[in-house]
């Protein structure tokens, strides 16, 4: 089956963690080490689009029959590394937050309640033999959560353009991620006591805790790029205004951290904004 397409399929911004092969028991393992020496390796792209065929049918499915066998393959310092793409498990977890993005009426037109329920019981038995199972994606639609730009510093920002079009990513070792939840969440707590952003914070400070130390952690605007004109991509500079708000706030300079904040709240509002566009 071909994988490749021209319809690009927009809208989502993804939180990746690639492990090494030695993070895999066998048969896993040699599994994937074949899998990284394939001639093409499938893009973001083409897994959106085998998710979106998935809800054609009537009714549709919402979560895969069958678990995927692929997964993105980077490199870290020579080490091979891997993130499997798991989307029978993320389409369950999604399925628990659409009741909070869709109003009833839409939500039971594009997934009826008899669909919803099955996947539901078909989830709880899965999890019995799964207890520890976890994504190694995680998406957010129209936006990059704020706390996902915790994780990383400018200096590990990749703004490009090549064959695939305009790709915007951060990239860091599991090591600096880990330290850099930390720290800001000593600098929160002590700032501002308790929160939402403090809350979504630890959630992914124990999402990565579950992963290999010498694993990578990758940020990627996804589909986002394609609904950002070029030059709002290319002054986007996030994670430095995330950066620059923690270390006011670690100075005891509320306004200078307010200001960081609303700099950053300013240009997501825009690009969230466009989800309503016509």
């Amino acid at each position: 089956m071909a994988l490749a397409s021209s319809v690009m399929v927009p809208y989502a911004a993804y939180l990746r963690v690639y492990e090494p092969l030695a993070a895999f028991p066998e048969p896993e393992r040699t599994h994937w080490a074949h899998y990284a020496r394939r001639e093409r390796i499938p893009t973001v792209q083409d897994e959106l689009r085998r998710s979106l065929a998935d809800l054609l049918p009537t009714p549709p499915v919402p979560v895969p029959v069958h678990e995927s066998a692929d997964a993105f393959v980077a490199d870290l310092d020579g080490v091979l590394c891997v993130c499997p793409w798991r989307t029978r498990l993320r389409g369950w977890q999604a399925l628990d937050g659409l009741a909070e993005l869709l109003p009833a009426p839409v939500l039971d037109a594009a997934l009826p309640p008899v669909v919803r329920r099955q996947a539901v019981a078909d989830y709880e038995h899965w999890r019995v033999g799964n207890p520890d199972a976890r994504p190694w994606i995680r998406g957010a639609t129209w936006h990059v959560p704020v706390r996902w730009f915790v994780l990383f510093t400018d200096e590990e920002r990749e703004y490009t353009k090549g064959e695939q079009g305009l790709v915007l990513r951060y990239r860091t070792p599991m090591v600096q991620a880990r330290r850099r939840v930390a720290r800001a969440l000593r600098t929160l707590k002590e700032a501002l006591g308790e929160g939402p952003l403090i809350d979504g914070l630890v959630d992914v400070g124990r999402w990565l805790e579950e992963f290999h130390p010498r694993a990578l952690v990758e940020l990627d605007y996804g589909g986002l790029v394609h609904t950002m004109p070029e030059g709002l991509l290319a002054d986007d500079h996030s994670a430095a205004e995330v950066a620059a708000g923690l270390a006011a706030l670690r100075e005891g300079d509320g306004e200078r951290a307010g200001q960081a904040y609303e700099r950053l709240s300013e240009r997501w509002s825009e690009v969230r904004a466009r989800q309503f566009a016509s």
